[in-house]
């Protein structure tokens, strides 16, 4: 009589579990870009894959590092860090998860193809102690190890090399592979299908390990992501229950929905800084009418692009309020030194234009503007804008607006003289800054993200002492000295931290982050 009582009751359990089972249907303006974990360093792109990939950590609703593929870790000594790691799991194809999995996909995304090198060589030489204990030995004493360690997600070995995917996507050159449309991890959910600029689908793995564990708090057996490019399409869909989540309604629209009875409006700061990327490297600029030089190099052509940039209308007529102006390259305010907060020039389109005739440029020159159009918030709009304040001091420059999969491509090939760029997400030290955005490129994982390839020794120095300082106050004094530097020579110019609300039907659950990260094991659809 025991035994069918409990198998009565797991019958019951299964069957409420089963009937409160639903569908997340969500949208934003982007696509999916590829299923490779190590092939674009994006932030729809890793929504998704984060789902399927999972790293040895995990982030709470705090933004807090937790357990999740290791368990626990330590610091053996200066240069060595040991991870065990979780038994009992396995990758959605039933083959166990082990040490040789991670040593295998660390060095995976160490590879030159690799989007996340920049992390991952930081990272060091990962060696397999036992099947469920890994250690990785550093290039030197390394603050943030632990989080340089969450930027990585993990493959099987036996899987990856099975199907011809040992190296990660070559994204930037469009590379098509069989792990850029098929994924194998030990996350919550299941990778279904794909179809580029309609659908992902994505399904509940039964056995992860993070059920058994209480992880599962929401009750979403599926999700389905739909990139919807137009902002009234997105929305009307929400509106009439075709689907339950918009991750960036359009700002215009924000009031509108916070009076209607069917939507419910979720806003919060975002860690992540909007600003304008120049290509430094090139004797003459590319895409302009400059010959036999590159105004870009000159301090004073950037200090007049900085001062042309009215960047309080940008926030009240653009972004609808919804933007922080900052003239900092820290994501996150609680964690940019104040000495870098201030902007380094006040917009002052009369000293912007005398500071092109210094440089040379009396009649000012031409020049292209490569933005994304479905990637930040109000992306077009802030290089429209952008577009016609540089053409008050003589900068004309044409606008190139593209999708993010193809904006992004050029991007990392340096294609382009001017473009808008992102940077942000869950970590908020300016270490992930510093490293990956403003040392200089060296084609080992430094300054991968420094698009504009400015060079700088000095600035290299004192990232590169930053990097390994243990101690907190001397490696922040540090840390502000490098981005002091990078802020008074203008390699960069700093627009605004974003602003994010999320837009949601009656009847659905979300937790807004400042990663702007819908985990979807919280999410509950009623």
């Amino acid at each position: 009589m025991r035994l069918a009582a409990a198998a009565l009751a797991a019958m019951l359990v299964a069957a409420a579990a089963a009937s409160s089972a639903a569908t997340f249907r969500w949208s934003s303006q982007g696509d999916f870009l590829t299923a490779d974990p190590h092939a674009q360093n994006e932030g729809i792109n890793n929504l998704i894959a984060y789902h399927v990939y999972e790293r040895l950590t995990a982030r709470d609703r705090g933004l807090r590092l937790v357990p999740s593929l290791a368990t626990s870790w330590e610091q053996v000594n200066a240069t060595t860090w040991r991870f065990h790691l979780r038994k009992g799991v396995k990758f959605h194809d039933g083959t166990p998860f082990t040490a040789d999995d991670v040593v295998f996909s660390v060095e995976r995304a160490q590879l030159p193809s690799s989007n996340f090198k920049t992390f991952a060589t930081a990272i060091g030489k990962p060696r397999r102690v036992d099947d469920h204990t890994v250690e990785f030995a550093t290039p030197g004493p390394t603050p943030i190890l632990l989080e340089y360690v969450n930027a990585i997600m993990i493959m099987s070995k036996a899987w990856a090399l099975g199907n011809g995917a040992a190296k990660p996507q070559d994204f930037k050159n469009a590379e098509d592979t069989f792990s850029s449309r098929n994924a194998n991890g030990t996350g919550p959910y299941r990778f279904v299908s794909w179809e580029p600029e309609v659908k992902t689908v994505l399904r509940k793995n039964p056995e992860w390990w993070g059920i058994a564990a209480g992880r599962f708090e929401g009750n979403v057996d599926e999700m389905v992501y739909r990139p919807i490019k137009s902002d009234a399409t997105r929305m009307a869909a929400l509106v009439s229950g075709e689907i339950d989540f918009v991750l960036d309604p359009p700002l215009q629209d924000v009031v509108r929905l916070k009076a209607s009875p069917q939507v419910r409006i979720i806003e919060g700061p975002e860690n992540r800084v909007i600003f304008l990327v120049m290509e430094q490297t090139r004797d003459e600029l590319k895409y302009g009418n400059v010959k036999g030089r590159n105004p870009l190099k000159d301090l004073r052509v950037r200090q007049a692009l900085y001062a042309a940039i009215d960047v309080e209308a940008i926030r009240s007529q653009v972004m609808r309020g919804q933007s922080a102006p900052t003239g900092s390259m820290v994501p996150s305010r609680i964690s940019s030194p104040a000495s870098v907060e201030p902007r380094l020039l006040p917009y002052d389109a009369a000293r912007a234009r005398k500071l092109l005739a210094e440089a040379g440029f009396p009649q000012g020159f031409e020049t292209q503007l490569l933005c994304p159009n479905n990637r930040y918030v109000n992306d077009e709009r802030i290089c429209t804008a952008l577009a016609a304040m540089f053409a008050r001091i003589g900068v004309k420059v044409s606008l190139v607006l593209m999708p993010r999969a193809q904006f992004f491509q050029k991007v990392d090939l340096t294609d382009f003289a001017m473009h808008l760029y992102g940077w942000g997400g869950a970590p908020t030290d300016p270490g992930l800054v510093l490293g990956p955005i403003l040392h200089s490129f060296d084609g080992k994982g430094k300054g991968d993200f420094n698009s504009g390839r400015f060079r700088d020794a000095e600035l290299d120095r004192l990232i590169e002492a930053s990097d390994v300082e243990m101690d907190a106050a001397k490696r922040s004094a540090l840390m502000e000295q490098a981005l002091q530097r990078a802020r008074s020579n203008a390699y960069t110019i700093p627009l605004h931290r974003q602003m994010i609300p999320w837009a949601a039907r009656k009847g659905v659950t979300v937790f807004h982050r400042p990663d702007n990260f819908v985990e979807m094991t919280w999410v509950r659809v009623d």
